[in-house]
């Protein structure tokens, strides 16, 4: 049964930063691809970030230069490094996992959350100005 729990949300003011967690348990493929999504009240649930199986990253416009992803293989851990934030990041930020690469990512292309298989629960980000 493959887990992923998120951690490290909460509330900064503008220009604060946050790190996010995403551990993982129960996969058992040697490699995987992993992506942060967020959800603001009343919007869609959008890409952020995402990084390949083949170590490979790309990001939202809108966090360009402002977000890091990164993965930590020997703990099964995915993260996203949020500077700079800005009201407009207040969202449920969401991790994802699939088994493999999708090949897409190198080109600056997010995946579709529908390519991914598993799913965190959320962690809520609040940004005041």
């Amino acid at each position: 049964q493959v887990q992923l729990v998120e951690s490290g949300g909460g509330s900064v003011q503008t220009g604060g930063s946050l790190r996010l967690s995403c551990a993982v348990s129960g996969y058992t493929y040697t490699s995987y691809s992993m992506g942060w999504f967020r959800q603001a009240p009343g919007k869609q649930r959008e890409g952020v970030a995402a990084i390949d199986a083949d170590g490979s990253t790309s990001y939202a416009d809108s966090v360009k230069g402002r977000f890091t992803i990164s993965k930590d293989n020997t703990k099964n851990t995915l993260y996203l490094q949020m500077n700079s934030l800005k009201p407009e990041d207040t969202a449920t930020y969401s991790c994802a996992a699939e088994h493999g690469s999708f090949g897409t990512v190198k080109d600056g292309i997010l995946p579709d959350e529908s390519e991914y298989n598993y799913w965190g629960q959320g962690t809520q980000v609040s940004v005041s100005s």
